[in-house]
């Protein structure tokens, strides 16, 4: 193996621990796998469900040896299956010829020729590529994204309350709390899961070039579309009933283009901890013995959302590509999705590393609730909203040129606005109530709208 120091790419160097996990489904050796898995299991199927003709049932003991290939797959087996490959000059051929080898003496030779029957290379790699998504996004990312939005919601809890001076198009606006904000993460990533999840995960097993040529030619009686169709599903996979010699990928990139929507809105949430840090609101736990600058020794940098922003970026140009690109095949076939999809643990590995640094980061938050005090304390400009709102209710005439003519581009104080209030015509209990608003209780209903989530 090759030092990590000399890797190629960080996924395989300097982060190799923190994605080890995917290697099981997006390595070779996955893909050799997920292979023998498809083609095991499309053997048993034909013998042990359809029954076909010149086959027999295969008893349990049996069974539990073939599928033993795939259960017990080890780095022996997967460099046996590239030694077999470098003869063969063909991957998949490569997985059957293994099969075959391993198998030898179980009693099973004389059917030998129904693995891999009736199959195109590409029945068994885009169902591999779909079970190796399917396990990675429900064993791998979907466990992750909750472990995010579950921090998230304990910052929301603690947050709820904190009032924050809000900020539209750079500039001070109607308050909040940190507490809602994080809230509104939350509810984003939560549809953005729920859309992910909700994406059929699909595979085609219908020979050469879609038609059951092969098979119908062998056997002519057997309805072939329905057999496969179900052979399908028992993967717990959708079927494609139409396709040409490959699965169209039109779901790959239905997925690329989900998790390329988490990506982005949590790589929002990135730069705007990123702001608040910059604004002191937040401070951040120091670890022993880390340096924030190589000559500026009182610096403490939100390191891990700068590298959750950045790895979620990677994961998006990535994921851009595999969406626009998969879909797309000249003709019946060409083989140039194969390059690409050989790349998917890339993206998956680098949304990994976001989700992770984003979790790290809010890990070692601190909120500085009198630095968010400081900010809200003069911005006594904000009530013209609440003052205007209501002169509207008492069916005041211009209420907001009023308001703007008191308070637009200028820093108004706590006196200002109470001065107007006196001279506006409002009822004296409207003026009482109006005068108990500070720009730091008046949040709406923030808080309440953080413990209903």
């Amino acid at each position: 193996m090759i030092d990590p120091l000399f890797s190629l790419s960080p996924l395989d160097g300097r982060y190799y621990e923190k994605v080890d996990e995917l290697r099981n489904y997006f390595s070779e050796a996955g893909l050799q796998r997920y292979r023998i898995l498809v083609e095991v299991e499309w053997f048993i199927f034909i013998c042990n469900e359809i029954k076909l003709p010149g086959t027999k049932v295969i008893d349990e003991l049996l069974v539990d040896s073939l599928r033993a290939l795939y259960t017990t797959f080890d780095l022996i087996a997967a460099k046996r299956i590239k030694d077999i490959e470098s003869i063969t000059n063909h991957d998949v051929k490569a997985v059957e010829y293994y099969i075959k080898e391993t198998m030898k003496g179980t009693g099973l030779e004389p059917y030998f020729e129904f693995i891999h029957f009736a199959c195109t290379s590409e029945d068994i790699n885009n169902t591999a590529y779909a079970l190796m998504l399917q396990g990675a996004i429900y064993n791998e990312i979907v466990p992750l994204l909750t472990g995010v939005t579950e921090s998230l919601y304990n910052h929301a809890k603690m947050y709820k309350s904190v009032s924050m001076l809000a900020r539209t198009h750079g500039q001070p606006a109607s308050p909040t709390t940190m507490g809602k904000e994080f809230v509104n993460v939350i509810d984003r990533i939560k549809r953005q899961i729920n859309s992910l999840k909700s994406i059929e995960i699909r595979a085609k097993f219908n020979g050469a070039v879609g038609n059951y040529n092969a098979h119908f030619s062998a056997y002519p009686k057997i309805n072939w579309a329905n057999e496969n169709k179900k052979f399908i599903q028992s993967l717990g996979l959708e079927f494609s009933d139409y396709s040409t010699q490959i699965e169209c990928h039109d779901y790959m990139a239905e997925l690329f283009d989900a998790l390329k929507r988490i990506n982005t809105v949590l790589l929002d949430f990135d730069r705007d901890i990123w702001m608040y840090i910059s604004f002191g609101y937040f401070k951040q736990k120091v670890k022993e013995g880390e340096v924030g600058s190589s000559t500026m020794p009182h610096k403490v940098n939100p390191i891990d959302f700068e590298n959750s922003e950045g790895n979620l970026g990677m994961a998006n140009a990535i994921l851009s590509h595999f969406s626009a690109k998969l879909p797309i095949s000249r003709m019946q076939r060409d083989l140039s999705d194969s390059t690409v999809l050989r790349n998917i643990g890339i993206a998956f590995g680098y949304s990994m590393l976001g989700y992770r640094g984003l979790i790290k980061g809010l890990s070692k938050l601190i909120i500085d609730k009198e630095a968010l005090k400081a900010d809200l304390k003069d911005q006594w400009e904000l009530l013209a909203e609440p003052i205007q709102t209501v002169m509207r209710r008492y069916k005041f005439k211009n209420p907001y040129e009023k308001l703007k003519e008191l308070t637009r581009g200028k820093k108004i104080t706590k006196n200002d606005i109470h001065k107007f209030l006196e001279k506006s015509g409002l009822p004296k209990t409207e003026i009482q109530r109006l005068k108990k608003i500070s720009p730091e209780n008046y949040v709406g209903i923030a808080e309440k709208l953080v413990e209903k989530f």
